[in-house]
């Protein structure tokens, strides 16, 4: 919960700009002049836009790439704002973090059930012979690509539950999924993040820490919705729920 209300974390995302949608370069409340250019984003600004890139004020042209580290060491900034170069699927984006945004200021805790060992399950991985890509449903309305590596399977009440699942670069595993309680007690859509299954393919699926997405703190995130045979048939009272406001 701390990371969410850090001055740069989810809750602090006003925008996500995306330049084929302002060709012009001038993006709505948003300082300086940019375009892509081939695979690399050009931003231009004059003094009066208050602009710094790796902490020296920017007068002129500059070309820049996707950030990639932490939200705070980006390299564009306006202040205590970070302006964060993003690419998906060959298409240029500028997101906005402004500490003062009011979904930061609103926000008061997140409502999380209490740890139930029920919920901490022994499961399978089954690797796929390849890795696929499926076209899902983004938080903004638009379809993208979902790459899936393999499936987990787990049991739950004597009845076997799979969720598909990608491969991080550190082995660990991430599924996009939900349930019967999404869009009722629980946001529409969870994340869970098991540990990297062992040699046997054994993983732990622990719903307890199942977590809200970061669309869930603000609206301008692009996250995938659940694959096809991703929705639970049973009810997961786990994890984190919800986002609650003051």
């Amino acid at each position: 919960m701390v990371a969410v209300a850090a001055p740069h974390g989810p809750l602090s995302l006003t925008g996500t700009h995306w330049l084929a949608d302002h060709p012009e370069g001038r993006i709505p409340a948003v300082p300086g002049l940019w375009r892509e250019e081939g695979d690399e984003v050009v931003l231009a600004a004059t003094p009066e836009d208050g602009l710094t890139v790796d902490g020296k004020p920017l007068a002129g042209e500059i070309r820049l790439g996707a950030d990639r580290g932490p939200i705070d060491a980006s390299r564009v900034a306006q202040g205590e704002r970070r302006l964060v170069v993003l690419s998906r699927e060959g298409l240029w984006a500028v997101r906005d973090f402004d500490p003062q945004s009011p979904a930061r200021h609103s926000f008061r805790t997140i409502d999380a059930t209490p740890y139930d060992p029920k919920w901490s399950l022994e499961g399978a991985f089954r690797p796929y012979g390849s890795d696929r890509t499926v076209r899902v449903e983004n938080a903004d309305g638009r379809e993208r690509g979902l790459g899936l590596a393999g499936e987990i399977a787990f049991t739950v009440d004597g009845a076997e539950h799979t969720l598909q699942v990608a491969v991080e670069p550190d082995g660990s595993l991430w599924a996009v999924f939900a349930d019967t309680t999404s869009g009722d007690s629980s946001y529409r859509f969870r994340f869970l993040r098991p540990a990297a299954p062992d040699g046997e393919g054994g993983v732990r699926v622990d719903f307890n820490r199942t977590l809200l997405p970061p669309c869930a703190f603000a609206d301008h995130f692009i996250c995938p919705f659940p694959p096809p045979g991703n929705t639970l048939t049973v009810a997961v009272p786990a994890g984190e729920r919800n986002r609650i406001d003051g």
